[in-house]
């Protein structure tokens, strides 16, 4: 099993894809080990079906390089904040030992999204912890960097990541869930159905155009980054 550059977590499969799959796309590019883990099954959701998502999301992450992807089975619409779960996502921590985590950012209209989040932090912190027994009672892992990608918001964040190469890429991977957002005559008319993969690329685009970029995605930290290269380029 090889130990992950970056683990990025989603409530449901489609949420790392939609924040930020040209990140990934970049890093792997790079060299990066990069896995995504799902937090649920997304079993309620208004389209598709668990097993249909699955297969997207195997089909998505090849697309964009992954190294491993990982299905957790905690429930839809029930990402509170439990021992339980916290166990269960600080065994994938240890298990993974990634460098740098990512998890969603907490201002979305999707409750799940920002539960996940905070999940994913609590775990992040616990599985650091040498007396804290995960699932497997694994040694203690601690992460060196978390930050917090956006779904379906829109804000001004800490810092963006260029991804002009990487986005027909991120674009391709979100097509690839055909069953959420491409509108068939047996879709349940949802937002995702509705033009998402456009406002995405706009997004995008916006967030690129603030750093003289083609496109970019934008990420939040909770702690202040350090710049140690020569700010006037030298």
């Amino acid at each position: 099993m090889k130990r992950l550059d970056i683990l990025a977590f989603g409530a449901h499969s489609d949420d790392v894809e939609i924040g930020m799959g040209g990140t990934i796309a970049k890093y792997v590019k790079k060299g990066a080990h990069v896995g995504i883990c799902d937090l649920t099954q997304a079993e309620l959701s208004s389209n598709g079906t668990v097993e249909i998502r699955k297969e997207e999301a195997k089909k998505a992450a090849g697309i964009l390089g992954v190294t491993t992807r990982i299905q957790l089975t905690l429930p839809d619409r029930g990402l509170y904040r439990n021992d339980g779960a916290i166990k269960e996502i600080a065994a994938v921590i240890r298990t993974y030992k990634p460098s740098i985590i990512f998890a969603p950012h907490d201002q979305d209209r999707h409750p799940d999204h920002g539960h996940a989040g905070s999940l994913v932090e609590e775990a992040a912190f616990s599985a650091g912890i040498h007396q804290f027994e995960d699932s497997f009672k694994q040694p203690a892992h601690k992460v060196s960097k978390m930050y917090y990608y956006m779904i379906n918001g829109h804000h001004r964040p800490d810092f963006v990541i260029d991804i002009s190469e990487e986005m027909d890429q991120k674009m391709n991977s979100l097509h690839a869930y055909e069953s959420q957002f491409i509108k068939s005559k047996h879709s349940v008319d949802t937002p995702l159905v509705n033009g998402y993969i456009d406002f995405v690329k706009m997004r995008e685009s916006l967030y690129g155009r603030e750093v003289n970029k083609a496109y970019a995605e934008g990420f939040f930290t909770k702690k202040p980054l350090l710049v140690d290269d020569d700010l006037l380029g030298g």
